[in-house]
């Protein structure tokens, strides 16, 4: 089961999410979108989605670099595996924080307001409620931490990020004796990239990021 979920399962989810999402993107595009729910409730889905992407956004980079950024990079810069558990921990909970506190609010609104509810798809809600539990073992994770604050088990995830990302073999053994929460958060982190092309998660891909940097709109009046 370790070498399923842990050596073959991590490249089934990310071909999935590839090629799956360019299907989409090629089959259906007008699925593909965020279905906002912002002309039925307002305020409440602003507060909720500010929080939930502040944070969400800040546990996703912190991800990456923490994890594919290779051991020696970390050493050059004199950064010990302590310090940098203790920063992972830091930063993950503070923005653990946001994206709970931002989830709770789009859910509560899913669940809870007749007209979103009536417009809401089974995995509209399903998504929600993916992502809610997998900030909950993220956040578990964070107190299991504190108990080898030397960094010792940052290094078996790096090693086994790493091993995936370039296509080595025996990815899976630096998992074989880490605790079971850290298993589960995984796994249900490859889970959610397995579906997330068949949900409305692939509206990421389509975030206005240009819409930042585009230059001032010149409006003029008409002239009579």
């Amino acid at each position: 089961m370790d070498f399923f979920l842990f050596q073959i399962f991590p490249y089934i989810a990310i071909a999935v999410f590839a090629l799956g999402s360019i299907l989409r993107f090629d089959r259906d595009p007008y699925s593909w979108r965020s279905k906002s729910s912002q002309l039925l409730r307002k305020k409440q889905l602003i507060i909720g989605s500010v929080l939930f992407h502040l944070g969400i956004l800040t546990i996703l980079a912190g991800h990456v670099v923490g994890l594919l950024t290779p051991i020696a990079i970390w050493d050059a810069l004199g950064v010990s595996h302590g310090a940098k558990q203790i920063l992972a921990m830091a930063a993950g909970g503070f923005a653990g924080v946001f994206c709970f506190i931002g989830l709770v609010i789009l859910l509560h609104r899913r669940l809870f307001d007749p007209r979103i509810r009536a417009t809401s798809s089974f995995s509209d809600i399903a998504v929600l409620v993916l992502l809610l539990v997998q900030l909950c073992l993220g956040m578990w994770t964070i107190t299991v931490s504190m108990n080898h604050l030397d960094g010792h088990e940052m290094v078996k995830f790096m090693e086994w990020a790493q091993h995936i990302g370039t296509f080595r073999g025996g990815a899976h053994e630096y998992l074989l004796d880490v605790a079971l929460v850290f298993k589960l958060h995984i796994t249900l982190g490859m889970f959610i990239l397995f579906v997330w092309p068949f949900t409305r998660l692939v509206h990421a891909f389509s975030a206005p990021v240009g819409f930042i940097f585009r230059p001032y709109q010149v409006v003029r009046k008409r002239a009579k």
